[in-house]
């Protein structure tokens, strides 16, 4: 599979065999939302607190010994970067993480851990794509995006591949899958692992660039001065010519949630099922608590991460943020 190729089912079922080892299988929780039974994919659960680690390693995995030699470098707000960060330390890789300077301190403070290199840079003024390239270029590392790659994408894929065999144990198959989107890389690659399934893509408000560009049949980025949220973990200026592509073939639906929804979703997840959710995690779940998704039989909602400053969860659970 080339770089520029369209990333096919069968590359996220090969994605899924390669990484097996490598990653958890997450639970599939049961939840009642409003009357209706539907389940929880907790990737809040998986290794590094969220499902980057998947795309991550299976990139990686497909370096070939010369370009493992020569390291690699991402860009990323947290999650991203603790997914390169533990699939590098595991393969003995050298890995430069480029983060911005406000990154939550647990995600920056876990990808230290792991041992990687990390460059700081100021949301609103830099690049993050061309201080990585700048790094790549003078290091011959290789670049590791967070979503606008195909072996990434497929990496991801692999929640799918498990909720539609997780249900599939249950006598059901996934009908509408709701899903936390960034880039879209996790729904893309759902998307293609559940080609059955309705997908729905959730944003939040102001950075919901992905559904204005689906609406609008083009890659719309995100407008100037948008708004400050909670949602670190999906702040993505502009999605990428793969995942977009792969969306609007399956004619994803997208929607947005505000804050004060989002923060309803991480009480909700910790009040009745014991989940720490960050805010990106649970937008999913937010749009169905509000009743902008309906929650029909065989719904899945993605809970993509759990990676949260343990003062602001508090807050948030006290009603006080």
């Amino acid at each position: 599979m080339s770089e520029t190729a369209q990333v096919e089912r069968k590359d996220v079922e090969e994605s899924a065999e390669r990484i097996a080892g490598s990653v958890l299988k997450t639970p599939l929780v049961e939840t009642m939302i409003r009357g209706h039974r539907l389940w929880l994919k907790c990737e809040c659960l998986q290794t590094g607190g969220a499902f980057k680690l998947r795309g991550a390693t299976n990139r990686l995995l497909l370096l070939s010994p010369e370009e493992r030699a020569r390291g690699v470098v991402a860009f990323s707000s947290g999650n991203h970067a603790q997914g390169v960060a533990i699939a590098a330390k595991r393969l003995g890789i050298a890995a430069t993480i480029v983060m911005p300077a406000d990154a939550p301190k647990i995600k920056i403070d876990a990808t230290r851990a792991q041992g990687a290199k990390i460059v700081f840079f100021d949301r609103a003024r830099d690049s993050r794509e061309a201080i990585a390239a700048a790094i790549a270029a003078e290091g011959g590392t290789t670049i590791v995006p967070s979503f606008d790659d195909p072996h990434i994408v497929a990496g991801q894929g692999s929640v799918g591949i498990e909720i539609a065999e997780q249900l599939a144990e249950l006598g059901q198959a996934p009908r509408r899958i709701v899903i936390p989107t960034g880039g879209g890389g996790l729904a893309s690659g759902i998307a293609l692992a559940c080609p059955d399934a309705e997908i729905v893509c959730v944003e939040p408000e102001g950075w919901d660039d992905m559904g204005r560009s689906l609406a609008a049949g083009e890659i719309i980025p995100v407008g100037d001065n948008p708004p400050p949220t909670l949602c670190d973990a999906l702040q993505t200026p502009r999605v990428s010519p793969i995942t977009f592509a792969i969306l609007r073939q399956r004619g994803a639906l997208a929607l947005a949630v505000s804050e004060d929804e989002v923060r309803e979703a991480m009480r909700f997840a910790w009040r009745d099922h014991g989940l720490t959710v960050e805010p990106g995690g649970s937008v999913a779940l937010a749009a169905l608590l509000a009743g902008k998704v309906e929650p029909i039989e065989g719904t899945v909602a993605v809970v993509s991460g759990g990676n949260v400053d343990p003062e602001l969860h508090a807050r948030i659970l006290a009603g006080e943020d």
